[in-house]
């Protein structure tokens, strides 16, 4: 899938791109490149509907000058010279950050290679196989279950980056995708659950996201009819669930420039308890099998292992080197400096962002079915839609779910049609919280949040539609 020498032909364009900076009079610059290649299958209707293969990347150039920078972005190397001018005319007409320059060269401790073989040698008719079978699969296991849309994607990069400064990075990686919707419409019923996995290595031919995909079209399945239950109760939210609230709001939250402008639900909250005291918070840069690992972030400044949040009290945030010299040069902070927290692409320049999250506790974490156990009357919220609505401010949010399950007495009394979910995600991981046992699935579930099943006690409204 990836050529013989791509990585070096990124280099080399780089470079090309550099010296072209370099003529051009710029003082400092850096530059990522990137080319990607792969292939990719469709499911719908429960059967394979298209197959495809390609091939994407380009270039992003940053200049800067005196506190002041332009990007460009580029796809033929033959427009180099174009896109440095380009570049440097948008520099001298930005605002100037005092104090804002591109970092110098470190030393960069290696990484174990995220390149599998096994992935860049699949071809077209492999990913077929592998999608025949989990259709097999899901036929063979509900035999009124459709896969109903999804699909199967591979893919090899080869990257490169280089700076003025002296940082180099080249290094080729690859990526595996599959997802399913599997749909039960029997009686006039339709249920449907959707799941999904990656990896930068090679998934299962039928990765277990396809069984829980069955699992939650088959158990919401014949809805009971529930009284509406009035104030906050006890909600186990899925790790899916749990994930698209807390990269939402907590995502957001341990943003250093956030919290500058008081735009973060934790903004002087530093060294002050924000979550309960067995919780703790990592942004890992350098996590094995992270989807975000790398050497080095955005601006080329070595990442690391940080604990943001130690036994429930926010002990740092995250910055980008641009976005720490103008949070001090605005006179936000008296000092921050990059935590090699930058993240980019070749579509625009670096800001600040995480790496890859983990949250842990240092309580016993139960498996998913004892955490519903736990519960005298509750419920199990398996997937949310609206989470984007969330308020990264306050924390408040109000998504909808039609994955969601009653339990009375610690047990599944079985699915309601539609309800609503509100409450606050800050108020919530302050309260009585008991973090589930990590899920040990194929590949990653959760993309960049490593996190788990959760049951909030009190503090989460349900309300059936």
């Amino acid at each position: 899938m990836l050529p013989d020498g791509a990585v070096e032909r990124v280099q080399d364009v780089c470079a090309a791109i550099g010296q072209a900076c370099e003529a051009a009079g710029v003082a400092q610059w850096d530059v990522l490149g990137e080319q990607s290649y792969g292939l990719d299958l469709n499911l719908e209707a429960g059967r394979i509907t298209m197959v495809g293969a390609g091939g994407e990347g380009g270039f992003g150039v940053r200049v800067v000058d005196d506190g002041r920078y332009g990007f460009a972005r580029l796809v033929d190397p033959s427009g180099a010279e174009r896109a440095v001018e380009q570049a440097v005319s948008i520099m001298h007409k930005s605002p100037r950050v005092a104090g804002f320059e591109l970092p110098s060269a470190a030393d960069i401790s290696t990484l174990p290679s995220t390149f599998h073989a096994d992935v860049a040698d699949l071809d077209a008719e492999d990913l077929m196989d592998r999608a025949d079978a989990m259709l097999a699969h899901v036929a063979s296991t509900s035999p009124h279950a459709v896969v109903t849309g999804g699909g199967l994607g591979a893919s090899a990069t080869a990257a490169a980056f280089l700076s003025s400064e002296g940082i180099e990075r080249a290094a080729s990686s690859t990526s595996m995708g599959a997802g399913v919707q599997v749909t039960i419409d029997v009686d006039g019923q339709l249920t449907s659950g959707w799941e999904g996995a990656s990896s930068d290595g090679l998934l299962p031919e039928v990765p277990d996201c396809v069984d829980l995909a069955v699992k939650w079209a088959e158990c919401t399945r014949n809805p009971i009819k529930v009284e509406p239950v009035k104030g906050t109760q006890d909600v186990v939210l899925s790790e899916g669930a749990f994930g698209s609230l807390f990269g939402m709001i907590v995502g957001s939250a341990i943003s250093g420039p956030r919290l500058a402008r008081k735009e973060s639900l934790w903004s002087d909250r530093l060294g002050k308890q924000v979550m309960a005291g067995h919780l703790s918070l990592v942004d890992d840069g350098r996590l094995l099998g992270g989807a975000r690992t790398s050497s080095i972030d955005g601006d080329g400044v070595p990442t690391s292992t940080r604990t943001l949040v130690e036994s429930g009290r926010l002990a740092q945030v995250n910055w980008s080197v641009r976005d720490a010299a103008k949070a001090v040069a605005d006179g936000q902070v008296e000092h921050a400096e990059s935590t090699g927290s930058a993240t980019r692409s070749i579509e625009g320049p670096p800001g600040t962002s995480t790496r890859d999250l983990v949250l842990t506790s240092s309580n016993r974490r139960p498996a998913p079915e004892e955490l519903v156990a736990h519960m005298d009357d509750g419920w199990v919220v398996h997937s949310i839609m609206g989470a984007h609505t969330a308020n990264p401010t306050s924390g408040d949010f109000s998504v909808t779910t039609s994955s969601v399950l009653r339990v009375v007495d610690g047990e599944v009394q079985g699915a309601i049609r539609q309800a609503g979910v509100t409450g606050n995600l800050a108020e919530a991981l302050s309260g009585t919280v008991v973090l589930g046992r990590p899920n040990g699935r194929d590949g990653r579930t959760g993309g960049h949040l490593h996190l788990a099943d959760v049951l909030l006690s009190g503090t989460i409204g349900v309300n059936p539609a």
